[in-house]
């Protein structure tokens, strides 16, 4: 059984941030970009504990293959729910999410 996937709007606003970003690029980069980030939302609802917990005992850092970015979750197991948080670069600093 899949766990539900609540996104946060600080990822929300990651997401887009990136999306934009790789769209001014390359047209379709960024559609790309989402892609990626859903197949992993899915294996992560599927079987979040697959990811280490990384700076804290909380936080999951699913590192994307493509694209230079992790999503940071944590389980709230009471309720079958994974919480993202951010969608962030790996040049940034993971203790700062």
């Amino acid at each position: 059984m899949s766990y539900i996937v609540e996104l946060f709007d600080t990822a929300t606003a990651d997401l887009q941030e990136s999306y934009d970003w790789y769209e001014e690029r390359s047209f379709g980069l960024g559609e790309r970009f989402i892609r990626e980030v859903d197949e992993y939302l899915d294996i992560v609802a599927r079987n979040p504990y697959q990811f280490q917990v990384q700076f804290s005992e909380k936080y999951r850092f699913a590192l994307l293959k493509r694209f230079p970015f992790r999503i940071v979750y944590y389980i709230e197991e009471e309720i079958h729910q994974v919480n993202v948080t951010a969608v962030f670069h790996t040049s940034r600093n993971p203790k700062a999410f």
